[in-house]
């Protein structure tokens, strides 16, 4: 049975500012200097827009497309844009004639349970500098590996995300790091709000490739950067007509609740399946361009987050429950004759 939880959006136009948000900046929308920095990247191309005709049916939409980041320059997922441009463009800043060690003597440290972490040791390998990405007891090997493999440094802190973002910030106090997360709070604002810029460029990339405006765009959220990156640069793209909707895991609701509290709000609950998306608490120049952009916000079930998975599996859009779960919120409620638009956000694990 499906559960979805729907909030209808009252700070959207206005939006949330001031002291509920740290005073966040809002997202920028900046995507030609993204683009122009990304041109120098020999990895760097357009990911597909698919025209899922089949899904579109199976799901009782009149359009279904599918902004497909499976791909992205290698990394497996949109993240590729985020943490590797924040460090192209200090590369970038430094002015060096030489590029790939630009950036040499510097490391970058986070925490991560997934893609970001790639990013991040992929974009410090190519312009010199060192990665150390602090992974939870629970993250598996496998991933460590991968991690070792793009030649980061792996530590392992505590038994869940937050733990292990305390362990990325101690090393950065005490160590002298460089820390890049792509969350923001309080005092931590400049490296996150040019990470989601870094996003815009596949904001950009769907606005050219869309043959017409969707009417309802479903953006999955963690701690909200590629949402809130999406959103901002959609509505000045295709201005109010389209429905934007931000969908959460029920055990990981910090858009959400931070929405109906009008401030930003740690949260709680059980891990989510949706790893990707198990985020407590929303980065707060996220949640100020959501709460100013976004219509809707939507919680699925775990239950809700598996069943879209064989479906897209059927379309050849293979995923996880977190990269599909804009597409398994427009499963568990269909709007009537809509032009919908999701993003596949990474490869199946």
């Amino acid at each position: 049975m499906f559960s979805m939880k729907s909030v209808m959006n009252p700070h959207r136009g206005s939006g949330l500012h001031g002291d509920a948000v740290f005073d966040a900046p809002a997202p920028s929308t900046a995507a030609d200097a993204v683009e122009a920095l990304l041109q120098r990247c020999p990895v760097a191309a357009p990911t597909p827009l698919i025209d899922a005709g089949g899904l579109a049916q199976a799901l009782g939409v009149a359009k279904a497309y599918i902004k497909d980041e499976r791909a992205r320059m290698g990394l497996g997922s949109f993240k590729a844009l985020g943490a590797a441009y924040v460090i192209a463009h200090q590369a970038a800043a430094t002015g060096a004639s030489d590029m790939s060690t630009a950036l040499s003597g510097r490391t970058y440290v986070t925490a991560s349970a997934g893609n970001h972490g790639m990013s991040v040791a992929a974009g410090a390998r190519v312009f010199g500098a060192d990665a150390v990405v602090y992974l939870a007891d629970t993250v598996p090997e496998s991933f460590a590996q991968r991690l070792r493999d793009k030649g980061a440094e792996v530590r392992r802190e505590g038994s869940d995300y937050a733990a292990s973002m305390d362990g990325a910030e101690r090393a950065a106090r005490d160590e002298g790091f460089t820390l890049l997360s792509d969350s923001s709070w309080h005092g931590y604002m400049d490296l996150p709000w040019r990470l989601m810029e870094g996003y815009l460029a596949m904001a950009a990339e769907t606005v050219r490739q869309m043959p017409e405006p969707p009417t309802h765009i479903y953006l999955q959220a963690g701690v909200g950067g590629l949402a809130g990156a999406a959103a901002a640069f959609f509505r000045e793209a295709w201005g109010d007509a389209p429905q934007i909707i931000v969908v959460e895991p029920e055990n990981a609701p910090a858009l959400i609740e931070s929405i109906q509290a009008g401030r930003v709000v740690d949260t709680t609950g059980a891990d989510s399946h949706m790893g990707r998306l198990d985020c407590k608490t929303p980065s707060a120049i996220a949640l100020r361009g959501l709460s100013r952009d976004a219509d809707q916000f939507v919680t699925i079930s775990e239950a809700e987050g598996e069943a879209v998975l064989p479906l897209l599996a059927r379309e050849g859009l293979d995923t996880s429950s977190s990269g599909g779960a804009g597409v398994a919120a427009v499963l568990a409620a269909p709007p009537e004759d809509a032009r919908i638009l999701c993003i596949l956000s990474e490869a199946p694990a």
